[in-house]
């Protein structure tokens, strides 16, 4: 992939994120909807275009450890374990997030969190300094897209901005979720 044409979509990404615009992106699994992860209208512009309920909580994806740690009080140890161990894409459920919108959290007070090494996700919270949103490309209750052709137009429409990378490439699967809480107990979501 183009360095050039991933710093491009970088800057126009963080352009229309940083004035609480939503975009539409490549993840390192599907294509996902997403925003800054701090900007509670943000999130609502989300909720309103998924045609989604504000009680379902949404992701964030992280670019390291520095921002894990800003977003959650503490980190179980097995969740630094599973991060490891991981062969493919997982998403952690943790408890007591911090510093994201409110509107982002689930009722019972947890966070669904995936570090992510995905070129351009990586390189835009590197510019944003903060976490990204991230829910799949679909209305709420339809099946989630497995590459960019899939989405829909209302989708592709209802984003502040589409951006152009990997449109040929089919992503894949969802990822692993796994939720973990402070005494260490262990459920799997979805495998």
């Amino acid at each position: 992939m183009d360095p050039k044409l991933i710093a491009t979509e970088v800057h126009n990404a963080y352009e229309v994120i940083a004035k609480g615009g939503i975009i539409l992106y490549p993840t390192d699994t599907v294509w996902g909807i997403g925003c800054d992860a701090t900007n509670e209208e943000a999130v609502k512009k989300i909720y309103a275009l998924k045609q989604r309920e504000e009680t379902k909580s949404m992701i964030v994806l992280m670019n390291g450890d520095r921002m894990l740690h800003s977003v959650f009080h503490s980190i179980p140890e097995v969740a630094w374990q599973i991060l490891d161990l991981s062969e493919k894409p997982t998403t952690l459920i943790l408890d007591q997030p911090k510093n994201v919108a409110q509107n982002i959290i689930a009722s019972d007070n947890t966070l669904g969190m995936r570090l992510v090494k995905e070129p351009f996700c990586f390189k835009l919270m590197e510019r944003m300094k903060r976490p990204l949103v991230s829910t799949s490309a679909n209305i709420s209750g339809e099946p989630t897209p497995q590459s960019f052709k899939e989405i829909s137009p209302a989708i592709i429409n209802g984003v502040d901005y589409v951006v152009q990378l990997h449109h040929d490439k089919v992503n894949g699967k969802p990822s692993t979720i796994i939720k973990l809480t402070q005494d260490a107990q262990v459920t799997v979501i979805r495998k």
